[in-house]
């Protein structure tokens, strides 16, 4: 059973030293986010997460959902839990108080979203989904589509999805065929959509599907794709569901996992919707959607390596196999150095992906509410830049952390009973949704790196250097973290400025290089924060603070760790950077 209040001073220390809570909360409309009032909600939603989704974990897995007629049947435990959720407002945390959110900072929501998905990564998706649909309204909707839906979904009464993929139109959205036509002051969408997160359910009184479709006179590929809300039922005049709308769940799919999650075959069938934004420009619109959710995605594998990694130090600290190294006693695997190596490099990632994340919730912040245009920039620049990261490295890594924790048990891991393996398989979806790793890392590279020339980046670096001073005067404590820093800069830079130089010589160059240098990124920028961990955990410690000194000692020893053990590998990318395409693309197709 994870500890869901374990990881909330990491938390707390993350959003209040490394992303800035103090300059967070005097931004417009934030100055309610004090300290307190921060600590106050994680606990709370720690307690929530603990002891009413948690438990209903395992359930969904066991149980899984099924269409029955004409709906889709989740668990009952889901249902209650989802309840209680919307019973104490927590859809609302980040919302405009216009539509009844409470505008906390992304930040702190971010902290708050990864307790739910740690707690149950199939049930989390629904809200999860559910915000995003709202930030897609709220950004591109007229204000009588606002008005008669975001409330409702603010609250979590209705929740809403996204509907983008169809048989033949996977990541290529160009070959989506479903069709909108005109009718009065709606349009009647048909078309059939696939891998549908929470397309259907019970647990709300509403789903409102946001979907991509075609005019009649629409152009050919992305460029003619428009975007429509069609609600499951339709709003009488006093704004209450009431009749059932053309749109229904024609079958659920059987996957490896999140089990508890319906994944959705949706057919629209001459279904009443309402156009969202402007004609033809629908792909903008959901993208609006689709960013948060890879953000959201990428925390989702952030928040299964937690719950991996709790579960598999309690097991650690419990589990009596084999003799204390150069003893005779009978010890808990914890103290045998490889399960140690396993445990370590768990909770150095986590702190790193946490931190990245974190960080980057911060600038989106920024980006909203900033008063200097200038400040909104650069902020939404830095949030552009590290979405593909957060993404892509996260849950890659998240890979790498769940297998880790299976191998942590033992036998016992591959096992069902344990509980590990739901973790191992909930989490392979991540690194698929919303685009994949190779999606991302594309992402990163050609829109990210190369359309600006590498000035985002050049200012990441440079603010990453920046912190070097600071680790050379803190003494030999820090001093292996300050290589690995130096270290881990360089081969960034010079990964980079290959790519600036070489990129054009050959269109297959930068998807050849694209994952490893998106690999690189994030080992490195999730260094730097912890690094920046590091530094100030000394700082207090010189301080006297007498506390937490070993609290903030550990943090010290886990910078460490990674900075020794996991940049190095990273570090060794640039060589298959350099490597270029030539053996990637050599073969014909022929000899394969």
């Amino acid at each position: 059973m994870a500890d869901y209040r374990a990881p909330v001073k990491d938390m707390s220390f993350v959003i209040r030293e490394l992303a800035g809570l103090d300059q967070v909360a005097r931004l417009p409309g934030h100055e309610e986010a004090t300290p307190d009032l921060v600590e106050a909600v994680l606990e709370e939603a720690a307690q929530l997460a603990g002891e009413v989704i948690g438990p209903t974990n395992a359930v969904g897995d066991a149980q899984g959902t099924q269409v029955v007629d004409g709906e889709v049947q989740v668990p009952e435990e889901f249902t209650s839990a989802y309840r209680q959720f919307v019973g104490g407002g927590w859809g609302a945390i980040t919302a405009e108080k216009a539509f009844g959110g409470q505008e906390l900072p992304f930040l702190v929501g971010m902290a708050v979203e990864e307790m739910w998905q740690s707690a149950n990564l199939a049930w989390s998706l629904c809200p999860l989904l559910t915000q995003g649909a709202v930030r897609a309204l709220q950004a591109h909707a007229d204000d009588e589509l606002k008005q008669r839906y975001l409330p409702k979904m603010v609250s979590g009464e209705w929740t809403g999805t996204m509907n983008l993929t169809e048989p033949q139109a996977g990541s290529d959205l160009s070959a989506v065929r479903s069709q909108a036509v005109p009718d009065g002051d709606h349009y009647r969408v048909t078309g059939q959509k696939i891998f549908i997160t929470w397309g259907d359910h019970t647990m709300a009184d509403n789903v409102i599907h946001l979907v991509l479709a075609r005019l009649p006179d629409a152009p050919a590929g992305v460029r003619g794709i428009s975007l429509f809300l069609v609600p499951k039922f339709l709003l009488d005049g006093a704004g209450v569901p009431g009749e059932r709308n053309a749109v229904r769940p024609v079958s659920v799919e059987h996957k490896l996992g999140i089990h508890g999650s319906p994944t959705c075959v949706m057919a629209f069938e001459n279904a009443r919707g309402w156009l969202v934004g402007e004609p033809n420009r629908g792909l903008a619109a959901m993208f609006t959607m689709m960013n948060h959710a890879r953000i959201g995605v990428g925390l989702e594998g952030l928040a299964v390596a937690e719950r991996a990694y709790q579960q598999s130090l309690a097991w650690a600290r419990d589990r009596v196999q084999g003799f204390d190294p150069g003893g005779r006693e009978r010890v808990a695997i914890i103290r045998h150095p490889d399960v140690r190596r396993m445990l370590l490099t768990m909770r150095a990632c986590i702190g790193a992906m946490r931190a990245n994340a974190y960080t980057t919730g911060a600038q989106l912040d920024f980006a909203h509410r900033a008063a200097d245009p200038g400040q909104r920039a650069q902020a939404q620049a830095r949030v552009d830049l590290m979405t593909p990261v957060i993404k892509g490295w996260c849950t890659e890594i998240a890979q790498q952390l769940t297998s880790l924790a299976v191998q942590v048990h033992g036998g016992m891991g591959y096992v069902e009973e344990t509980g590990v393996a739901q973790h191992f398989r909930d989490a392979r979806i991540t690194t698929i949704y919303e685009g994949t790793t190779g999606i991302q890392a594309n992402d990163l590279v050609g829109r990210k790196i190369l359309r600006d020339g590498g000035q985002a980046m050049e200012a990441l670096l440079a603010e990453m250097r920046g912190l070097e001073p600071a680790l050379a005067d803190a003494g030999p404590q820090l001093a292996p973290i300050l290589a690995a820093h130096k270290a881990g800069c360089d081969a960034l830079e010079q990964s980079v400025t290959w790519l600036l130089e070489h990129h054009s010589g050959s269109p297959t160059l930068p998807g050849a290089v694209a994952h490893s240098l998106l690999m690189l990124m994030g080992t490195v920028t999730g260094g730097w924060q912890l690094a920046r961990s590091a530094l100030r955990a000394a700082e207090r410690l010189g301080q006297g603070e007498s506390a937490d000194a070993a609290w903030l000692q550990a943090r010290i020893v886990t910078a460490r760790f990674y900075a020794e053990q996991l940049m190095p590998p990273a570090v060794a990318l640039l060589e298959a950077i350099k490597a270029g395409d030539e053996a990637l693309m050599a073969l014909p197709d022929e000899a394969w």
